[in-house]
């Protein structure tokens, strides 16, 4: 385990090196400057388009724009919320908060060009139904002779998309939280938690064998209960150490400049840390929302940009900066050992002795499962662009596996395997945005035409 590990660790030092932060932020940036900031002139008509005024009953595709949006949040608004956000704050410092601020903001770009491409470039499957993501755009939006790259998001999102993470952390504070402090495990957990990923593994089965619309049913039901539950509880956090937020304010900003919290003064390792982080929690520019909202009812590209640019907001502007205050104002990042989910516990605990951690359990629970329904889906699309339908099924019972090796294996090698695949997954992606980008402004000047004329049908 200990080579698996040096290995993944360095493959992942090696994946996110300055090229790829050029390519996310330095990308995420031109886009953003390139439309001319509609992420924030058209929120209004998003909010309205999520809303379901603009829904086209006839429309192609398999789910409702907002059943889209909840999908992929339920895999976005995760476990990257809770534990990425301490694995951040815990390797890089108070300083990489900051920097996931600016990949969100420029992640708002890079989301709705990659999702309105989704709808413009769908292709069809070996069983002609329409499908979505980051493989069709390339090779209907580049061509054929861009294949490559399509094989490549497929062959690193088959990694990027597995359950490791989830089944890894909500393992860890089940154990942390409840099984040790009653005595039912001692230091040695591996029985334990290879029993939870077992159970874990039957759970998630019995959704996942439900398809696409159940996955997306229950994910729509789902998402919005667990923010309002998760929110709330960090807000209670926030506000019973109101009088400590302007200092971490203060010390985010300092600290994203400086690097000395954690870093002893590298502050590129801190802005690395801060694209790595808020890439695995938002996933903009990564792809895999671009898979979700392909599958949209609709047969406006650009209606669904607006609707997909609101994921890396709520994810990191809101979810993200509200979990790392969490753990500053409490101060467990600078007295506790944990790294991950360990470390959120003991902020909740710290703020809430006697129901915070028992309150964060279940917050984790769903946050991990509405992650893992989504994932496999993922997964299973890059698997059959890949290798076909008829060894599907293959793919599903893989997936199941990987959750039981996921509650068993350190989270230094779970995240190390998920970022490196990560950022393979983002070069196809971002490229393919990139380059496609004119006609994706195209199509929004014409669709703005269109609204401003009152051309557009309400539904």
């Amino acid at each position: 385990m200990e080579k698996i590990d040096a290995f993944l660790a360095e493959a992942s030092s090696l994946a996110w090196g300055m090229p790829l932060l050029i390519l996310l932020m330095g990308g995420g940036l031109f886009l953003m400057l390139y439309c001319r900031l509609i992420p924030f002139r058209m929120m209004g008509h998003s909010i309205r388009i999520l809303q379901g005024k603009y829904q086209d009953p006839n429309a192609a595709g398999q789910i409702t724009p907002f059943q889209a949006m909840a999908s992929a949040l339920a895999s976005t608004i995760g476990m990257g919320n809770i534990s990425g956000v301490a694995v951040g704050i815990a390797m890089g410092g108070p300083g990489v908060l900051f920097w996931m601020w600016v990949s969100a903001f420029v992640g708002m770009a890079t989301k709705f060009f990659t999702c309105t491409l989704s709808i413009m470039y769908r292709g069809k499957n070996e069983l002609g139904a329409v499908e979505g993501g980051p493989m069709y755009m390339v090779t209907q939006g580049l061509g054929k002779k861009w294949k490559p790259l399509s094989i490549l998001f497929a062959f690193a999102g088959l990694f990027g998309t597995l359950p490791l993470f989830q089944a890894n952390q909500l393992t860890q504070i089940i154990t942390d939280v409840v099984l040790k402090p009653s005595g039912v495990v001692g230091e040695d957990t591996f029985v334990s938690n290879l029993i939870m990923g077992m159970a874990m593994a039957l759970l998630v089965s019995i959704i996942l064998f439900g398809g696409l619309k159940r996955i997306a049913a229950v994910a729509s039901k789902l998402v919005p209960f667990m923010v309002v539950l998760y929110t709330g509880s960090v807000l209670y956090i926030i506000f019973s150490n109101i009088s400590a937020v302007p200092g971490m304010f203060s010390l985010i900003f300092e600290d994203a400049f400086t690097g000395n919290a954690m870093m002893g003064g590298a502050v590129m390792q801190v802005i690395i840390m801060g694209a790595r982080r808020a890439s695995f929690s938002n996933e903009a520019g990564i792809g895999t929302a671009a898979m979700m909202h392909g599958e949209s009812q609709n047969n406006e590209p650009v209606r669904e940009g607006l609707v997909a640019m609101w994921e890396p907001f709520i994810d990191t502007i809101v979810v993200c900066t509200m979990t790392g205050l969490a753990i500053l104002v409490t101060g467990v990042w600078e007295t506790n050992s944990g790294n991950g989910v360990s470390m959120t516990a003991a902020a909740f605990g710290e703020a809430m002795p006697q129901v915070g951690k028992y309150l964060l359990v279940v917050c984790v629970f769903i946050f991990a499962f509405t992650s893992l329904f989504s994932y496999c889906y993922y997964g299973s699309k890059c698997f059959t662009y890949l290798f076909g339908f008829k060894y599907r099924r293959l793919y599903d019972y893989f997936y199941i596996l990987t959750i039981i090796i996921g509650a068993i294996v350190t989270i230094t090698s779970v995240i190390n395997l998920v970022d490196t695949a990560f950022a393979f997954m983002a070069v196809p992606t971002m490229t393919c945005a990139l380059l496609l980008s004119p006609r994706v402004m195209a199509a929004t000047k014409e669709y703005l035409a269109r609204l401003k004329a009152g051309q557009i049908q309400r539904f």
